[in-house]
């Protein structure tokens, strides 16, 4: 299991996943439509991003992240807006939860 202690919500997810992930200790910051630059800079401070189908991480983001960056977390089905490869590379995991809670269950 890995440690998430800050999570950046990145596109809309339901209020109730922000609620659980806050009652479990985890500080949650919701910045929703940021450029590509702008994640390369906020990403630094999290262990892990949340997404939908809006969000692309990409080996930029990716890169300038590594070493703080853990978990991309794809709310919903898919993981073609965020590159795996590069992930892969920098040792961080991503999943996709078409199971609203699937992502929970990792984390708890």
């Amino acid at each position: 299991m890995i440690s998430i202690k800050s999570v950046l919500i990145a596109d809309e997810i339901e209020q109730e996943c922000v609620d659980l992930l806050k009652q479990n200790g985890i500080k949650v910051d919701k910045k929703i439509k940021q450029s590509e630059e702008q994640l390369c800079e906020l990403l630094k401070n999290y262990d892990a991003v949340i997404v939908r189908s809006a969000t692309k991480i990409t080996a930029k983001i990716l890169e300038s992240t590594a070493g703080s960056l853990k978990l991309v977390g794809r709310a919903g089905t898919g993981v073609d807006n965020i590159d795996v490869k590069a992930a892969t590379l920098h040792g961080v995991i991503v999943m996709n939860t078409p199971g609203s809670f699937t992502f929970f269950n990792i984390l708890f």
